[in-house]
């Protein structure tokens, strides 16, 4: 009997993960979709070039609310436990998302998507780190396999209700009276969204890795300085982040990029981000799917890596150049290729896990939970570069440029580490 509970448990904390990631992403996502139109309400005098910088700062907010959240969530894991960690910033990032829905100036809005951002930060490494903590270790690999593949869902999600949302809010007028706007209405979704799985709370189950050494004094929890302080490690965690780094130059760049420079740069002119996200989502929750998979088979993280690398570098520079020599370009066929950019990212399971496989116990949460972070951190880094380079070449021979020095900076970082497919996560670092 215990040992089925005990299942359920597990199948209960692997829903909450699950559904907290669709929900986190939803409001990462969420905010790119809706940004215009929000601020066109808020600032209803601005030009379209103030609206657009204005974008980018509240974007530039959340991301140092997540690099923040990230320290915070990592080591309050680490010492009070994953679990209110996990709940806490599916609190967090809630209540920011129903407060962001009535922001009325720019001050506010920044203000809320920094603690959004901070809130944004804890669940995926929470969810992560206690999942390969209580599944056996020939197995967890399926869990997060679960829990970042649905998860990536969420972004299909936040385009649809960001920009169709139109039946919802007509719903929320007949049921509230309240006349809000389209963008006003796809926060509040959001805030529900993640405040009813506060409701999923009881039953789920903390670490026994965690627990057991919860009163050992001995025992240094959480602390930065295991980290940064011991040169091993130090290279495993910059390591860790250099292998992310890609996903975010696709998504970040390429994708999120695709009305203003990538499809013009292609000669496509009716390129919609809302579109193009979606589909770069769909197509990374396809590849997280398969790289999970992949990765039980192949018994490895590491050749899963290089295979979906290496696919990544092929699809970028096929969209980037030579696309045009295989097809008659349209939208449909940029949307198909953002699918397979996407498709080309979904080893950001496999890359969780293994930030999470490297460390021990006492500083996993830490790990876990800054290294994505610092992934999505890169964001503005990679702007910055590709910014710089315009000034002499073309969209597309920046792009290329830097993605191929982050592509190969990654292939150089995964073959430093040591697999971690089937390690034994049940030890603690120390700081000898």
């Amino acid at each position: 009997m215990s040992e089925k509970r005990n299942k359920n448990q597990i199948i209960l904390v692997l829903i909450v993960a699950a559904l907290g990631y669709f929900v986190d992403i939803y409001d990462l996502v969420l905010f790119g979709v809706v940004k215009g139109e929000s601020l066109q309400q808020i600032m209803s005098n601005a030009s379209p070039e103030q609206i657009a910088s204005t974008g980018k700062f509240l974007f530039n907010m959340q991301m140092l609310g997540m690099l923040l959240g990230g320290l915070l969530w990592g080591i309050l894991g680490d010492k009070k436990g994953r679990l209110k960690v996990l709940f806490g910033s599916i609190i967090l990032y809630s209540i920011a998302n129903l407060a962001n829905a009535f922001v009325t100036d720019i001050p506010s809005y920044a203000c809320i998507r920094i603690i959004a951002g901070i809130g944004l930060a804890g669940e995926l490494g929470a969810g992560i780190t206690l999942i390969s903590e209580i599944m056996t270790k020939e197995t967890r690999g399926y869990g997060t396999m679960i829990i970042v593949t649905f998860g990536a869902l969420g972004a299909v999600a936040a385009s649809l209700v960001g920009a169709n949302g139109l039946g919802i809010t007509q719903f929320f007028h007949d049921f509230t009276g309240l006349s809000l706007q389209n963008w006003q209405v796809a926060y509040i979704v959001g805030g529900l969204m993640g405040l009813l799985l506060l409701l999923l709370r009881i039953g789920t189950i903390e670490s026994s890795f965690f627990l057991n050494g919860k009163d050992e004094k001995h025992i240094i929890k959480g602390d930065l300085k295991l980290i940064f302080y011991k040169r091993e490690n130090l290279l495993k965690y910059i390591h860790c982040i250099f292998i992310g780094i890609p996903i975010w130059y696709i998504i970040g760049l390429l994708i999120m990029n695709s009305k203003d420079n990538f499809g013009p740069w292609l000669g496509i002119n009716n390129i919609e981000n809302g579109k193009a996200v979606m589909y770069a989502y769909i197509g990374l929750s396809f590849g997280d799917l398969l790289s999970g998979i992949l990765s039980q088979i192949l018994k490895s993280r590491k050749k899963v890596v290089y295979l979906y690398l290496s696919f990544t570098l092929l699809t970028s520079i096929t969209f980037l150049f030579f696309l045009e020599y295989f097809v008659t370009l349209n939208a449909s066929i940029y949307y198909l290729m953002c699918f397979l950019l996407g498709t080309g990212t979904g080893y950001w399971a496999i890359f969780v896990t293994i930030a999470a496989e490297q460390f021990g116990t006492n500083i996993r949460s830490t790990a876990a939970n800054t290294i994505p972070n610092f992934v999505r951190g890169s964001v503005p880094i990679i702007m910055l570069f590709f910014g710089l380079l315009t000034l002499n070449f073309s969209d597309g021979v920046s792009a290329l440029m830097i993605g191929l020095f982050f592509i190969t900076l990654a292939f150089y970082s995964i073959s430093r580490l040591k697999e971690t497919y089937g390690k034994d996560l049940n030890y603690n670092e120390t700081s000898d």
